[in-house]
């Protein structure tokens, strides 16, 4: 079974511990790398603590997931391993992780215990929208491009072709695996979402971001940040101000 790892809580590094985690889940083709540059958090933020998925970085041996139903029941068991080390804990993920992290959140909720007190996704349409245009199957050139017009952002490591041919058949199973979801319930979660997109992004509409309302009966709020699909890319300040704000 292939192994994952939470790539450690920066306010560790202070030898404090915050009172709420931010458990960070990466894009397709991401790893927990993307999330460690989040050190400069405001005043009260939550301890950012990325979770490294099997196939990338330091787990490169690892098979990657290629179901998000089976990748969130597994997650979400480690992630309840982490309830009684902070007083709260919260679920971030961006496009694919935003899937991730719903599909951690909802067998959290299920379960009744290690409950997150929020849903952060980010970049993402509904979990029951699916998509219409698909990269899957396509030759490697094809591949690319069509991922690249998805995501808006090219992973500078493509352009080296020995990282390329390391980096392909990982991108392949996570673009594969978000293009396959199909939620297994509709029920919605007894935990507060945000919705977060980018102002710009014209790959998620506001009218899109908008569709995760549907996915709690508790509190929803749409937040658009300054910027294109990939807007935490280029300036995480202003979501983490918002992450901050939200969680009080």
């Amino acid at each position: 079974m292939a192994t994952n790892t939470f790539a450690g809580p920066f306010a560790d590094d202070a030898g404090v511990l915050a009172d709420c985690a931010l458990i960070c889940l990466p894009f397709a083709g991401g790893g927990a790398g993307f999330y460690r540059g989040w050190k400069d958090l405001p005043a009260g933020g939550p301890a950012v603590v990325p979770l490294q998925l099997p196939g990338r970085e330091e787990l490169f041996i690892d098979e990657p997931f290629r179901d998000a139903v089976v990748a969130g029941e597994r997650l979400a068991e480690q992630v309840a391993g982490l309830s009684g080390r902070y007083g709260r804990i919260a679920l971030f993920g961006h496009s694919l992780g935003a899937v991730l992290a719903y599909e951690i959140a909802r067998n959290l909720d299920r379960a009744g215990t290690g409950r997150p007190c929020h849903l952060f996704v980010s970049g993402s349409p509904g979990p029951w929208s699916g998509r219409s245009d698909r990269a899957t199957g396509l030759d490697d050139a094809g591949f690319l491009a069509q991922v690249e017009s998805f995501a808006g952002y090219k992973h500078e490591a493509l352009e080296d072709p020995d990282m390329r041919e390391l980096l392909l058949p990982l991108l392949r199973a996570d673009v594969e695996m978000h293009e396959d979801y199909k939620p297994v319930s509709k029920d919605p979660l007894h935990i507060p979402v945000t919705s977060l997109r980018g102002t710009d992004d014209e790959l998620v509409t506001r009218e899109q971001a908008e569709e995760w309302r549907k996915a709690t009966a508790a509190d929803f709020e749409l937040v658009e940040i300054p910027g294109s699909h990939m807007y935490l890319a280029d300036d995480p300040a202003p979501l983490l101000a918002a992450v901050t704000r939200t969680l009080g």
